[in-house]
């Protein structure tokens, strides 16, 4: 089987379904009907391929199984586990992904690489340098109108051909895996109705990174403020001394954020504080804002800036009300997979085996695996090859997603042949 063909040929197929999820719907799950349309796909080939238990339930999940095969001559493990790959079918809510147009740029020669519908997002080598470690190989951008979807579907792509290559080369050992497809990952739900022991795997991976040979064990800690004002709201005409502008609190308690702590400002393993969603008017106005630290620690920090702010604007306008309410999102999941090492180094043992030099990496961000590992399933995120999610300057090589799939060929047989916990 050509793996390089497969993974390219179903990778194509995936991004044409438009399956950009939708932030803030709370009457139905998935937020968006596209992303049934790709899992009703997605079922239908893992019925061809042979798998079991192929589920779609009524919230979007897509499960099946492949039962385990060790061949004849091939060492086995005491205790073999059921090992868990999954990956989700949704893009980025914020950046379209109707209609997408994807292009392959051929034996890349190094140059810069022209989207045809956004000239000014020209991919300059410059500005990415990791396009020169492709030079030779083939890159797969969109046309520049929308983004390109390779989060996640190469990471789809890539257990999806892992799947077809056991059907066609029963040599290969695997442990029983259960494969999972979940929805709306992107606006924070990935999760929300995930049943931990209905999947019934004993450890697993998120097909969701980015660069070649990257294993992420460590997220962000993640809070949501939400932060509220209420004003007093008088004719404008008459407004002297009486008129609470809950918009312009709104806009000071923005201004008063410190500027070297913003997504724009850190890197690295810094904390942050970032305003993305501010709305209102005089009578109320309300800011969201996302806390990021890698620490709980560090969360109780950026907390206490922002109520900080808070008392000072109080103390400047008493009359108004503003109230910092927070909302737990994630926490760092190398708290759990500290304590189960194999899932990591297993895979680090499988890139080094193919020659890629891993690279352990904290996400300044989060995974599903993060809330699936404090759940008792202990979920690492695998690189799915691509760069610059969530933009119309996404781009994939190839034989990163070739690469990829054989990592995971190499990962499964070392739990067959060490079991878990040896």
């Amino acid at each position: 089987m050509d793996v390089r063909k497969d993974v390219l040929e179903r990778f194509l197929r995936y991004v044409k379904v438009d399956t950009q999820s939708k932030d803030g719907v709370e009457d139905r799950y998935p937020s968006t009907p596209g992303q049934l349309e790709l899992s009703r796909l997605l079922a239908g080939e893992l019925e061809a391929l042979g798998l079991e238990d192929v589920e779609l339930d009524r919230n979007g999940y897509l499960f099946a199984t492949l039962p385990e095969r060790v061949p004849a001559g091939v060492k086995r493990a005491a205790r073999v586990p059921t090992v868990g790959l999954l990956a989700h079918v949704d893009t980025y809510h914020e950046v379209s992904g109707k209609d997408v147009s994807p292009i392959i740029h051929r034996d890349y020669r190094g140059g810069p690489i022209q989207l045809p519908k956004a000239p000014d997002k020209t991919l300059e080598p410059a500005a990415n340098p990791e396009l020169l470690a492709f030079v030779g190989d083939d890159i797969v951008t969109s046309d520049g109108s929308t983004l390109l979807g390779a989060d996640d579907k190469a990471g789809v792509a890539e257990i999806m051909t892992l799947l077809a290559l056991y059907r066609a080369d029963p040599a290969l050992p695997h442990p029983r895996l259960r494969v999972g497809f979940t929805p709306d990952e992107e606006v924070g739900g990935g999760t929300k109705f995930f049943e931990v022991k209905k999947f019934a795997a004993d450890v697993a991976y998120t097909q969701d990174g980015s660069g070649v040979g990257e294993v992420e064990d460590e997220t962000f800690c993640a809070d949501t403020a939400v932060v509220s004002f209420e004003g007093t709201d008088v004719h404008p005409g008459y407004a002297r001394a009486k008129m609470v502008n809950a918009a312009r609190l709104a806009a000071a308690f923005v201004a008063r954020l410190p500027g070297d702590a913003v997504p724009e400002t850190t890197d690295g393993r810094q904390d942050y504080l970032h305003p993305f969603q501010v709305t209102g008017n005089v009578s109320s106005a309300r800011v969201t804002c996302l806390v990021r630290s890698f620490s709980e620690d560090g969360l109780r920090r950026m907390e206490r800036v922002l109520e900080a702010v808070r008392d000072e604007l109080l103390a400047a306008e008493p009359r108004a009300r503003i109230r910092v309410e927070i909302k737990e999102s994630y926490r760092n999941m190398k708290v759990v997979l500290d304590r189960h090492p194999d899932v990591v180094t297993y895979a680090e043992d499988a890139m080094r085996a193919l020659g890629v030099k891993p690279a352990r990496k904290a996400i300044r961000g989060g995974t599903d695996g993060a809330r699936l590992s404090f759940l008792g399933l202990p979920t690492p995120n695998l690189s799915a090859g691509g760069y610059n999610f969530h933009s119309v300057q996404e781009w994939v090589p190839v034989g990163g997603m070739q690469r990829a799939v054989e990592v995971l060929v190499a990962l499964m047989r070392l739990y067959v042949e060490r079991g878990l916990g040896a």
